[in-house]
């Protein structure tokens, strides 16, 4: 593992500290974020959306909330703004987070609108762009009822037709580019090749050590990128990457 993706895990998992599931009594690093009791469809965006779209924290506006008194006018017109545009409901997404995404809900509700930026087919419903709050870019999916009516952009598709499980054949490909030597790709892929010509390749440490570095060169290369684009995310890890490659 490259030593940027075991740095990003273990702050993950310093951060969650995820405990085990009551479904299967496993320990998920990446959790659900959505209720585990059918909550999620209630009408109302996220606190967290709230505070990303005014700037400010979940806390602060738990506090304009629940003790006004406490908090500045301008913070507290800036906060009732977000409301406002997201149509937060108070209460309205109640109900414990599931412990982790099931494949097929991940799939369709969060991987493939972040890679199409639309919404699958559901009856009654067509096929639809993600309705967006443009800011904070690269902007905050408004949710509950009218929330197309609200949206002021929508995401262009960044990978049409992308899945899940296309995340590997991409990876084979980018090693394929990097002329990563075909037995190190079929031990990274769990692959066996049992040809006879196979039983006489070896994975040694060097060809080990040059996949990670192609992999941080490809890494390091799309957070430029990324930058190139806008130095800061309201996504707090993605935003920690971007200005510590700044510095």
């Amino acid at each position: 593992m490259p030593d940027w993706l075991a740095e990003l895990v273990a702050n993950h998992i310093a951060r969650t500290q995820p405990k085990p599931c009551e479904c299967h009594g496993l320990r998920y690093v990446f959790q659900g974020y959505r209720a585990a009791n059918g909550a999620a469809r209630a009408p109302g965006a996220k606190l967290v959306d709230v505070a990303r779209r005014a700037g400010v924290s979940t806390g602060t506006v738990s506090a304009v909330l629940n003790h006004p008194e406490s908090v500045a006018e301008l913070t507290k017109a800036r906060v009732a703004t977000a409301i406002a545009d997201l149509g937060y409901v108070r209460g309205g997404s109640s109900g414990k987070l599931a412990a982790h995404w099931r494949r097929t809900g991940f799939a369709t509700w969060l991987f493939g609108p972040a890679a199409t930026g639309w919404y699958p087919r559901k009856a009654p419903h067509a096929a639809r762009p993600v309705p967006i709050l443009g800011d904070p870019w690269p902007g905050v999916p408004a949710r509950g009822r009218g929330a197309a009516g609200r949206a002021d952009a929508c995401w262009v598709p960044i990978a049409p037709g992308l899945t899940p499980h296309g995340l590997r054949h991409t990876h084979k490909t980018l090693m394929e580019e990097l002329a990563v030597p075909p037995k190190r790709m079929d031990e990274r892929m769990g692959h066996e090749d049992g040809s006879v010509q196979a039983r006489y390749s070896h994975v040694t440490a060097t060809m080990r050590r040059s996949l990670l570095e192609g992999l941080t060169e490809l890494w390091e290369s799309a957070l430029d990128a990324r930058r190139e684009m806008s130095d800061r995310s309201p996504v707090s890890a993605l935003d920690c990457l971007l200005r510590k490659s700044d510095s």
